[in-house]
């Protein structure tokens, strides 16, 4: 039977304020990709995420980021290399200790918004972000199928895994429509559940173009601050299931 693991962005709050709905998303998901406090998340925010997830069984990952919390992570920064890997293991570090807390422990590192975009291509960012995962261990990292993440991950010895996005327009390249281009998210629920079956199955997705692009993916992620992201993720998780797909966690 074929399988996939079901991810999506939680803890993406900031004090009083909270943009996902860490809760009912936790029980839909099979892993859970934790902000660490740089793009968003504060102390107790990451306690208590880590806290429901380990309750419910679901796989912690570290989300990292550059240092952009006015920005929510999706402005693409120049930070020098070591400095970028310092910062990497300092955000991996702190949601480990709130991850042992809860009775668990971070099994990943997913980066978020212009860090995964800009470590597609650049090779000297992608192998900072390498650097600091290591200095942690020896943490699985997700990214975009062909991207020198994954390359250089793989060429230092960390596990990878390749994710796909289910409500992300993508390029005739395989990679993500950038969020600032019309049509970058997709909207249509109805869309998202198919092409979640799509990727799943048949490891492809159709681009914005209009071809076919293979995407094969181990880890499918559901976007937590989507308008209805809860109803969604049940609707992608019920219907991968009715589709023949046993939906798991890769860690």
């Amino acid at each position: 039977m074929t399988s996939i693991d079901l991810n999506a962005d939680l803890g993406e709050g900031f004090g009083r304020w909270q943009l996902t709905d860490d809760e009912e998303l936790l029980s839909v998901v099979t892993s859970a990709n934790v902000a660490c406090g740089f793009h968003a998340g504060d102390p107790a925010t990451m306690r208590r995420v880590c806290e429901l997830a380990a309750a419910r069984g679901v796989v912690i990952g570290a989300q990292v980021s550059y240092r952009d919390l006015a920005g929510f992570g999706r402005r693409s920064m120049d930070v020098p290399p070591g400095e970028l890997a310092a910062e990497v293991a300092y955000q991996i570090g702190a949601l480990e200790v709130f991850a042992r807390a809860a009775g668990t422990r971070v099994a990943y590192v997913k980066p978020h918004g212009a860090l995964y975009n800009r470590i597609v291509h650049d090779a000297e960012q992608a192998a900072a972000v390498v650097d600091g995962v290591a200095l942690a261990g020896t943490l699985p990292v997700l990214g975009l199928p062909g991207s020198r993440i994954l390359e250089l991950a793989g060429r230092a010895g960390l596990p990878t895994v390749a994710e796909a996005f289910a409500d992300r327009a993508y390029t005739d390249e395989g990679t993500l429509v950038p969020r600032g281009e019309a049509g970058a998210v997709v909207a249509d629920a109805d869309a998202v559940v198919a092409r979640s079956v799509g990727l799943a199955r048949d490891g492809a997705v159709t681009a914005r173009s209009g071809a076919r692009v293979a995407v094969r993916a181990r880890s499918l992620c559901v976007h937590g601050d989507t308008p209805g992201a809860v109803e969604l993720a049940r609707r992608v998780r019920e219907r991968l299931a009715a589709s023949g797909v046993r939906v798991e966690a890769f860690a």
